[in-house]
């Protein structure tokens, strides 16, 4: 039987962590299966999934691109080709185990369950759930989303979170290609859409842990572009129709 649930991860030199997050995801007990949308990575991240693929043949795929076109359209990308295949419930998540994997079952249990439509693993809901950050990158992700909050009066704590639970209607009603940001801002405006639209959101409390192997892909710019994106967005959300969730 088909599995309701597709884990979607985006993936760039991602080779030292790729194979053990997928037999992680394998194994647990609710089945998930698993999409890696690889933007062109030179260290052979693809190779492993394909290797992947045949050890669990039709319950791990891969979408190969052509170089880094960012984490949004991947993220789109990957929206797209699970809607097309009918999931229920269509997860983003990082390859590095930042995001724990024992994590997964509470944010689809907060959707599948709890009757929420978009779950968060949330950093700052219980608190600052960081492990390993520097203290200034701890400072300015968790100020961010105050200052994200404030400006557009988003009723999460952890707008920039990329550990997240979307039942399918939310990303059939939110217009995909209407969204904008291609960095992390691409958290905060896929947030901020589905709250525009109605949809219910819980922050499930969850224990953020920096990257072990390989390197982040983090920089100054990713979080420019959400400083000063988060105005734009707002100020734009006062032109726009948002779409309703379907009754």
């Amino acid at each position: 039987m088909k599995n309701d649930s597709v884990i979607i991860i985006p993936t760039y030199n991602e080779k030292e962590n790729i194979e053990r997050m997928i037999r992680t995801l394998m194994a647990l007990e609710h089945g998930f299966d698993v999409l890696v949308v690889d933007d062109g990575s030179p260290d052979g991240t693809a190779a492993i999934v394909k290797e992947m693929m045949e050890v669990f043949p039709q319950r791990v795929f891969i979408i190969e691109r052509s170089g880094k076109q960012g984490l949004g359209t991947a993220y789109i990308t990957g929206f797209k080709w699970a809607l097309e295949r009918e999931y229920e419930y269509v997860f983003e998540m990082d390859a590095d185990f930042s995001h724990n994997p024992d994590d997964v079952p509470l944010l689809y249990n907060a959707c599948a369950k709890d009757g929420y439509d978009l779950s968060i693993g949330s950093r700052y809901i219980t608190g600052v759930n960081v492990v390993n950050w520097p203290m200034g990158r701890v400072l300015m992700s968790y100020f961010a989303s105050k200052y994200v909050r404030f400006i557009t009066r988003l009723p999460v704590r952890d707008t920039t979170a990329g550990f997240n639970c979307y039942r399918r209607c939310v990303l059939e009603t939110m217009e995909l290609d209407k969204i904008r940001f291609k960095g992390y801002a691409f958290q905060i405006e896929m947030k901020f859409t589905a709250y525009k639209c109605g949809f219910k959101i819980k922050e499930v409390p969850v224990i953020f842990v920096n990257r072990v192997l390989g390197t982040s892909k983090m920089s100054g710019g990713i979080f420019g572009e959400a400083f000063f994106g988060v105005m734009r967005l707002k100020i734009s959300s006062w032109f726009r129709k948002f779409p309703k969730m379907k009754k």
